[in-house]
């Protein structure tokens, strides 16, 4: 059996997947939109670009074609900006083994669609739920890139090639559970950089751990709402997928999204923010998304509804922790 796998996505957490499939004993071609980054993995081992300083193994290397990158493939992971996945899997998905098992990164809802990651994947190729996986859990891509012990969840309909992917990514610092439950832990993934915008916000404002641990609990019973009304398991969010996942986002300077999130509580516009950094913060655009799937499902939805008006510019930071504060009392429960 063939243990090449095709990482789609030259960003940290793309780069940093790389070592731990290393690691687990796979040949990886990473694929990188831009040829100075692919240059620079290739003749230095290292993604000068997005982690900077991190050797990278000797079974690394990178294209800039993608045809080049899936040739004999039998893992296809996707790691590029959830609102890009579409159109760039249209033009991929000829090249993509028609036996390859394609595994979701991206922690985000399609825009408009409100489709899942895994769901944009079946649509675009056709591929059945037993070819398609999500890897999910608190991944910092510093500190996945660093060895640091870290735990996570690989999701697939289809228990087998679960644990097939829990086999090729374990390594002797990344430890894989598996789970049958995607829509749970794509939902919590999504969800959490949300909850880490409202987090980074608070901190932004000065306030601290009282403020920030009561949104993120907040934050994870409605994450729990919208997940079990849409039928997850209710289990998958207090797991690794759900809460690990939400700490670790909501807690480290590490995290985009809390990084993003601390700028506006400090008064910068999201179009001043996205202009001053490379990086993604997937929260800012999948709070209006997935604020749109609860609404869809008649979930109240407060905190997802107040980032999208602080991103939008429509609330300031201050006034959402103000509302928080202010919602009425008679229907909320702990």
């Amino acid at each position: 059996m063939s243990n090449k796998v095709a990482i789609l996505g030259a960003g940290s957490w793309g780069t940093a997947f790389s070592i731990v499939l290393a690691d687990g004993g796979n040949d990886v071609t990473i694929w990188g939109r831009r040829e100075e980054v692919c240059a620079s993995i290739n003749d230095q081992h290292e993604n000068i670009d997005y982690l900077p300083g991190i050797q990278l193994p000797p079974t690394v290397s990178a294209t800039h074609d993608p045809e080049e990158a899936l040739a004999g493939a039998d893992v296809v992971v996707l790691a590029v900006p959830s609102q890009s996945l579409r159109d760039n899997l249209v033009e991929w998905a000829p090249y993509v083994g028609k036996d390859a098992v394609m595994v979701s990164l991206m922690k985000g809802v399609e825009l408009g669609t409100l489709k899942r990651m895994s769901e944009v994947v079946a649509e675009v190729t056709g591929a059945g739920p037993e070819r398609i996986a999500v890897i999910s859990g608190p991944n910092l891509a510093k500190e996945i890139a660093r060895r640091e012990p870290a735990a996570s969840v690989v999701a697939c309909e289809d228990e087998e090639v679960a644990r097939m992917l829990q086999n090729r990514v374990h390594s002797a610092a990344f430890r894989p559970y598996t789970s049958v439950d995607v829509l749970g832990c794509e939902l919590g993934g999504a969800y959490k950089n949300v909850v880490a915008l409202s987090v980074g916000m608070a901190v932004g404002l000065g306030f601290g751990d009282n403020t920030t641990a009561s949104v993120i609990t907040r934050g994870l019973a409605e994450t729990a709402r919208l997940a079990m009304k849409l039928g997850a398991n209710p289990l998958t969010l207090m797991g690794l997928a759900g809460l690990g996942d939400l700490v670790a986002t909501c807690s480290s300077p590490l995290s985009r999204n809390r990084t993003f999130g601390e700028k506006l509580g400090q008064g910068l516009t999201t179009e001043e923010i996205v202009a001053s950094t490379r990086q993604v913060a997937e929260g800012a655009k999948s709070c209006r998304s997935l604020l749109a799937l609860a609404e869809r499902s008649g979930v109240d939805a407060p905190v997802a509804h107040h980032v999208d008006a602080v991103v939008a510019g429509t609330m300031t930071a201050k006034d959402m922790v103000d509302a928080f504060i202010a919602r009425d009392t008679k229907a909320e429960t702990d």
